[in-house]
């Protein structure tokens, strides 16, 4: 029976001697919960959990394109796109791109995410060479600008490569390499850092009807299955981001277990990307439907993820995060 382990995840300066950092952060843990499908969870000592996922629980994440994986970094989005669900349009032209770049850089971003295909649930298909065009150019335009990683948000093999060599140093991609099969051994090839995240289905029809036997497990297998899938492929295991895709192909309810849950994913030996900002279940729960009034949601819940060890949070509103992320530290 396959047993996985979800770190009970303490901070502070006193701690016992038994003690076990998470992914060599401050943050640590002395007892996991112990999941399996087939029977009742149980807390276990960390003493008790086997030694290779141990290991992988606790060794320091190596450092991302020179960003410390050991503090949280933000992700700023930047949608090239007249039809993303909360900022369509708003940097659809290269100018506009551009100072968005710059400002969510001043305010504390270290990545930029840039989009040319909404992944909004229902989104329409946009071919290889309309994103091309949509994307292109903004990075082409804020390379120069900023030292911040660039991140490609894309599930096409073309797309990413025409985005490498503009200057991307990341590769996104929201089907978790499932979608093109030319798209996972292109960043193997090039060395590039990536990003898996699950997804049930494509964004035209996701949210359909999401149904899962097991969603924080099932979710865990897929993304192990695709580092080891890259891995025989030879991208090391350092260079890769995981993503357990809230919102993407998930009912509230599979969004809060995934939420409640997040710590277990460290399992999984690579740094963690949350990305939640207003996304629909902030606005129901925190009962705001409109999608630009929805940063103190968002940023209740990314504070959550980063009490878990997250080290990546994805947000629309980099300033205020990034001003509640200093008053989150601070205290902590």
């Amino acid at each position: 029976m396959s047993r996985y382990y979800r770190p009970l995840v303490q901070h502070g300066t006193a701690r016992p001697d038994e003690a076990v950092p998470l992914a060599g952060q401050s943050l640590w843990f002395t007892h996991a919960e112990a999941l399996s499908r087939d029977g009742a969870s149980q807390v276990v000592a960390a003493a008790d959990i086997p030694a290779d996922v141990l290991q992988r629980l606790s060794r320091p994440r190596a450092a991302l394109s020179g960003l410390d994986m050991a503090r949280p970094q933000i992700m700023g989005v930047l949608n090239a796109t007249p039809d993303s669900f909360s900022d369509g349009g708003i940097h659809s032209s290269v100018e506009a791109a551009r100072a968005g770049a710059i400002e969510m850089v001043s305010h504390g971003a270290t990545i930029l995410d840039i989009g040319g295909e909404s992944t909004r649930p229902g989104a329409d298909f946009v071919p290889a060479d309309e994103e091309i065009t949509r994307t292109r150019p903004v990075i082409e335009a804020i390379r120069s600008e900023t030292n911040a990683l660039i991140s490609i948000d894309t599930r096409k093999a073309a797309v990413a490569e025409a985005a490498c060599e503009a200057g991307a140093g990341l590769v996104n991609d929201v089907s978790g390499f499932t979608y093109d099969p030319e798209l996972a051994p292109f960043c193997a090839g090039l060395g590039a850092p990536v990003c898996v995240m699950h997804m049930q289905g494509d964004p035209a029809t996701m949210q359909d009807n999401p149904v899962y036997e097991n969603v924080v497990l099932d979710v865990y297998d897929f993304l192990a299955g695709q580092i080891e899938r890259l891995e025989a492929l030879g991208l090391n295991r350092d260079l890769i981001i995981v993503d357990p895709g809230i919102g993407f192909g998930k009912t509230e309810d599979h969004n809060l277990a995934l939420l409640r849950n997040l710590s277990l994913f460290h399992g999984l030996g690579c740094p963690l990307l949350l990305g939640v900002s207003r996304k629909g279940f902030i606005g129901s729960i925190g009962q705001e439907p409109r999608k630009t009034a929805r940063a103190p949601g968002s940023i209740a819940v990314a504070l959550d993820g980063l009490s878990q060890g997250v080290q990546i949070i994805r947000v629309h509103d980099v300033a205020e995060t990034a001003q509640a992320l200093r008053l989150w530290a601070a205290v902590r």
